[in-house]
């Protein structure tokens, strides 16, 4: 999902003369639309299930980042324990 700067990056006034194009283009391409507003960027559009892939691996990310440090920290759990736990025989 690379930022093509020639193709994802829009006027703010393009999408309010074509939104459906805007948003088509982000969720066709799979990559999203920097708008910008004099030259600066100041929003991106981008479609929702390419959004929710990114915050499931970004949540997923950070549960593992959690557990390394819990263990570092000496908060491991037996398997045993968490299996009885969840109710897992």
């Amino acid at each position: 999902m690379r930022t093509k700067f020639s193709e994802d990056v829009i006027p703010l006034t393009d999408l309010k003369v074509n939104p459906g194009k805007v948003i088509n283009h982000a969720k066709d391409t799979h990559r999203p639309v920097l708008l910008t507003s004099r030259g600066r960027g100041v929003a991106v559009i981008q479609g929702i299930e390419d959004y929710e892939k990114i915050e499931e691996e970004r949540r997923f990310i950070k549960a593992i980042a959690t557990g390394l440090m819990e263990i570092r920290e000496g908060k491991e759990i037996e398997l045993a324990d968490v299996k009885k736990k969840l109710g897992i025989d």
